[in-house]
């Protein structure tokens, strides 16, 4: 699925490399990732708890989203991925824990 760009028949140019480097999570996350925290969003909106599989999940997808931060400005079309994971790690906890005490 990752697509490099090749200064000679098998040869990796550097920065090929390096963006092969973040493709990898990036595209998990935009894939996998962030269609179940959307729709763990909708379940906080909707006045759901989330379950301690729900909380695992959101913990490993912020951690990796918060790694890969200093390399999301390169290329410059993957900053507004990170930017809704980052939002929606702070939407959902915040409704999380509103969720949780009311």
């Amino acid at each position: 699925d990752i697509c490099y760009r090749r200064n000679r028949p098998g040869r990796v140019a550097s920065s090929s490399a390096e963006d092969g480097i973040i493709y990898v999570p990036i595209r998990r996350f935009e894939t996998r990732r962030l269609p179940r925290a959307l729709a763990l969003q909708k379940k906080v909106d909707g006045s759901k708890r989330l379950n301690d599989l729900d909380m695992a999940f959101l913990e490993e997808v912020f951690s990796d989203a918060r790694r890969i931060s200093p390399m999301v400005d390169r290329p410059p079309e993957w900053k507004p991925l990170y930017e809704k994971a980052a939002s929606l790690d702070d939407e959902i906890m915040t409704k999380a824990r509103e969720n949780k005490a009311g």
